[in-house]
């Protein structure tokens, strides 16, 4: 079983550039995709502690609810905020991915390389080309 875990969005190209840096690792992670297996409450607040990031930096503002939802809106707890997200998984911003090495919101998409066990193993381009490992398996973005 693997030990990398990604809630990833197959439709986001973050999320597809993030699992792909996973995989050209060598690994073969467990793929949750949140939108049709969200996570339950525990889970996500696991999640944002040891991400240790706020509530709020979780949420997704574009293609989202959120503004007619009013979540800018400072009257917000942040246990109404994840209930929102729970109710609304799409709130969720992605890709978070689980390694033995931390949790993290891998945006930008190289912020994945910080956490995975295992060095990259060839070169690799985003789906819009750039270049974000070279052939000796180096990291050529700016992360």
């Amino acid at each position: 079983m693997s030990t990398i875990t990604i809630y990833h969005n197959p439709a986001c190209g973050t999320s597809r550039n993030v699992l792909a840096l996973i995989r050209n690792s060598g690994e073969k992670p467990c793929v949750i995709e949140y939108l049709k297996t969200p996570p339950d409450r525990a889970t996500l607040e696991r999640l944002l502690a040891t991400m240790a990031i706020p509530v709020r930096d979780l949420l997704r503002q574009k293609g989202t609810p959120f503004d007619e939802l009013g979540l800018a809106d400072p009257k917000w707890t942040d246990q109404q905020l994840i209930d929102f997200m729970l109710e609304h998984p799409i709130l969720i911003n992605r890709p978070i991915v689980v390694t033995p090495l931390g949790t993290r919101l891998c945006r930008p998409s190289e912020a994945v390389l910080d956490i995975l066990p295992r060095p990259q193993q060839g070169a690799l381009s985003k789906e819009d080309g750039e270049a974000v490992i070279d052939a000796k398996g180096q990291c050529v973005a700016k992360h």
